[in-house]
């Protein structure tokens, strides 16, 4: 599935803005989300990557992402 504003990096959609904004920025070469998202021992976790989108609607039908808050109706074919 083809989306304007999201693409499926095979772990989760994730914003092709913020993705462009934050590899721009350099966060590339961070450590592994394994070292870094494994068990949470602060109490504010943070995942390795802020423009991972969330669903909007219990329907699913709405992508939104929590960082820029753009969101995309998706049409499941």
């Amino acid at each position: 599935m083809e989306l304007n504003d999201f693409f499926n990096d095979g772990f989760g959609w994730v914003c092709r803005h913020c993705d462009l904004e934050l590899s721009a920025a350099g966060n590339s070469g961070r450590r592994s989300r394994l070292f870094s998202e494994g068990e949470a021992e602060s109490k504010n976790p943070q995942l390795s990557n802020p423009g991972l989108a969330k669903w909007a609607d219990v329907e699913q039908r709405t992508l939104m992402c929590p960082r820029c808050g753009i969101t995309e109706p998706v049409e499941k074919s």
